[in-house]
């Protein structure tokens, strides 16, 4: 077996460009490695593993020897064929599985590809939670042998089901006949909300529905706004009611509002935090580190608790867990609902919330973001700096009396402004979020931090 990079084991999940780091017999090993942590940690020779994959060119080959491995340590494979990752997690946690693998790389380009992984209840494997002992396992290789192989079971209609699982969440008789323009850059989001938008009164506007793995549209990563630009051009063009963007495996949700503009994700955040505190007042609802501080406003308003998280999908997820949170959004447009059989990211139950909620207002979707845009934000901005520790150290000296938090980077606070800064995790790389209650303390500030990390 050739030499394993041992970066494509990210703090997430795994991922690298296919076939020069990873390639089919990273698959198989994965597979055998999985299967052997999940028995091992279950204390038991026989175990369920659902297994989904999504469109790019490589994932039907990489999912095929990852059954293949699993089956070889005597795993029981549920092969869950073709979705999305929000789906993937539903299939887990709502059938009972012992764990499960989604092979895909999300919104990065098509030359690359990955594993996500989750225990029961669709809990997340992260580098804290698995994936250091999965990597020394692949690396090292040498699977002991099982006498008996696993199985494996296609299961069909996932998709279906999990579209009307979604449905239980909405009252449908209350929702208008909107016009609804949906962007999922040629990737998993376009079966999902297809099978969806049939059961709403709603016209729906496809853009980029066809699976391809080439990604010929643009990237699909709607945190970035230029890839938003033909949705939001769409929007304006048939004039609806309002967009939808996914991400490449779709569980990242991005709305437009009729007048073309992205709406900021703490401020659907908010939007979505007073929405689910009506059914449970008084909840806690967790939120990420970086600045957006209209959610926390909008939390407390509406008489919930926020608690602030690590950013990472993992560990919101774990600390929603951990205090027992109704919802949680981190700002990268993750948006996670405490269900009965599990905490994960629920985009369709987001987009049919948006959608009760403007048709029972009587504004448009404009209309109504528009008194919440009371901050003004740099947007995350990345710095390649040669020593992540000494620029912290030097914020901290500098700043110190106003640190509110010592963790996930740091962040600090003023009654007028605030910013985290955070180390990446794999580069060498700073990363500065910083908020203000105008645009002129956002630029000045921005700028005197920006002269303190360069």
């Amino acid at each position: 077996m050739k030499k394993i990079n041992p970066k494509v084991f990210k703090a997430y999940d795994i991922r690298g460009i296919y076939p020069s780091e990873i390639d089919a017999e990273f698959a198989f090993k994965l597979g055998q490695a999985f299967a052997e942590m999940i028995k091992a940690e279950l204390k038991q020779d026989k175990v369920e593993i659902t297994v989904g994959q999504d469109m790019r060119l490589s994932s039907p080959k990489l999912t095929k020897k990852l059954i293949a491995g699993i089956k070889e340590q005597g795993a029981d494979v549920f092969d869950i064929g073709l979705v999305s990752t929000p789906t993937f997690y539903y299939a887990v946690a709502k059938y009972g599985l012992d764990a499960g693998i989604q092979v895909s790389a999300s919104h990065n380009p098509g030359e690359y590809n990955g594993f996500k992984m989750v225990r029961k209840n669709a809990i997340p494997i992260s580098g804290d939670t698995g994936i250091k002992e999965i990597s020394e396992a692949v690396i090292k290789g040498g699977f002991p042998k099982v006498e008996n192989q696993g199985s494996i079971k296609k299961l069909k209609g996932v998709v279906e089901e999990h579209v009307k699982f979604a449905l239980e969440y909405v009252d449908l008789d209350k929702v208008k006949p909107f016009k609804v323009v949906i962007d999922t850059a040629n990737a998993m989001g376009g079966p999902m909300f297809e099978e969806l938008l049939k059961h709403l009164p709603c016209e729906l506007l496809k853009l980029n529905f066809k699976l391809d793995g080439n990604f010929p549209a643009h990237e699909a990563d709607p945190l970035k706004d230029e890839n938003n630009k033909q949705l939001q051009q769409k929007v304006l063009a048939e004039k609806a009611d309002l967009g939808i963007a996914l991400d490449g495996d779709a569980d990242r949700i991005f709305f437009v509002t009729n007048e073309g503009i992205t709406v900021e994700p703490a401020i659907i955040r908010g939007i979505l935090s007073q929405i689910f505190l009506r059914d449970n007042p008084g909840a806690k609802i967790c939120y990420d580190i970086r600045p957006g501080k209209i959610t926390i406003d909008m939390i407390e308003e509406a008489g919930g608790v926020p608690v602030v998280t690590r950013v990472g999908h993992s560990f919101i997820k774990e600390k929603a867990r951990e205090v027992d949170a109704i919802f949680a959004g981190e700002s990268s447009g993750h948006f996670f609902l405490k269900m009965p059989f599990g905490i994960f990211e629920a985009p369709m139950i987001m987009a049919l919330k948006i959608l009760q909620e403007l048709s029972e207002t009587g504004k448009t979707f404009a209309e109504y973001v528009k008194p919440l845009y009371r901050y003004h934000h740099s947007g995350e901005i990345n710095f390649e700096v040669d020593d992540k520790d000494a620029v912290l150290q030097k914020l901290k000296e500098k700043y110190q009396d106003n640190l509110k938090y010592d963790f996930d980077g740091l962040s600090f606070e003023w009654p007028d402004w605030w910013f985290n800064v955070r180390p990446s995790n794999t580069e060498n790389k700073i990363r500065l979020n910083l908020e203000a209650v105008s645009e002129d303390i956002m630029v000045k500030r921005t700028k005197e931090v920006k002269g303190l990390i360069s």
